[in-house]
């Protein structure tokens, strides 16, 4: 327990002193002087391509007809063989208790 309040006290410790320098670091950036801001150089306009005028497109080709493709029959499927549920009978390998007392 006590290693760990140690723990807990040097981590406070070192949190205090980088906060310190983040703190000495802003400091210093307000006590700057204004700079001029520099702008971006001016970035070229894209260029919308044009809308294509109806009838421009090609022709999409047309679809073929059902009844000229060849008729495909079906076979019957094959039967799937059942798994019977029932459990085999499995003898006992030693004989039945006697019911008569000797």
């Amino acid at each position: 327990m006590t290693s760990f309040i140690c723990f807990i006290l040097a981590l406070f410790a070192a949190l205090m002193f980088s906060s310190i320098d983040v703190d000495l670091a802003a400091r210093r950036l307000q006590q700057l002087p204004f700079l001029p801001k520099i702008g971006l150089p001016p970035l070229p306009q894209p260029t919308i391509p044009t809308l294509l005028k109806h009838g421009s497109l090609p022709r999409l080709p047309s679809i073929p007809n059902l009844s000229s493709a060849p008729n495909v029959t079906l076979s019957s499927f094959p039967l799937i063989p059942t798994i019977s549920t029932t459990i085999p009978f499995i003898p006992f390998l030693f004989p039945p208790p006697s019911t008569t007392s000797s």
